[in-house]
């Protein structure tokens, strides 16, 4: 299975955001973009990749105890930036980064303790993946719009486990399908 852990903001703060990506995708050049389909729309905290399913109650159970031990906290999608010269658009976050980290850093943990084969560890960039490209791309029109963006708050109280199937069709702009696996919520109650 390939998985991620993440986190889903709610419908409100999604359509805010989505009102925002349709003005950016009535840019010139947009049609250059493969734009990602609102449903989605993630906060990625930890990239698992392809995963033995053998793996996935241990891994469950280790993300479920992260969870546990992180409390709710506060966050809003703010503004924007880029990867690699344009070839990913994101919105980013604001509000307790420090916990979000902290939350990113447990679910990274959870899974190398459960045996999950993990890549180098990279410091965390809280981001939202709006759109990518295939070659190096100026997305400065993009940013500039973006900087002035900044959607509600809300309080994180749930980490979910995502599976996510890429397309195989290969038909152009199909997107990836995403599964919660498994949620829990945050803090002791949770």
């Amino acid at each position: 299975m390939r998985l991620f852990a993440a986190l889903l903001p709610p419908e409100r703060v999604l359509a805010e955001l989505g009102s925002v990506v349709d003005e950016l995708r009535q840019l010139p050049g947009a049609d250059t973009l493969r734009w990602t389909g609102r449903p989605g729309w993630h906060c990625t905290l930890a990239f698992y990749g392809e995963v033995d399913e053998d793996l996935v109650p241990e891994l469950s159970a280790r993300l479920e105890r992260a969870a546990r031990r992180t409390e709710p906290f506060g966050l809003a999608v703010r503004e924007g930036g880029q990867f690699g010269q344009g070839r990913a658009l994101w919105a980013g976050a604001e509000g307790d980064l420090a916990a979000l980290r902290l939350l990113a850093d447990r679910c990274e943990a959870a899974a190398r303790k459960a045996g999950v084969e993990m890549a180098d560890h990279r410091r965390y960039r809280p981001h939202l993946t709006l759109a990518r490209s295939r070659d190096a791309a100026d997305v400065r029109p993009y940013l500039d719009r973006l900087d002035e963006f900044a959607g509600p708050a809300w309080t994180v109280d749930e980490l979910v486990l995502v599976r996510s199937s890429l397309p195989r069709s290969g038909v152009p702009g199909e997107q990836p399908r995403y599964e919660a696996v498994a949620r829990w919520g945050l803090g002791a109650g949770g």
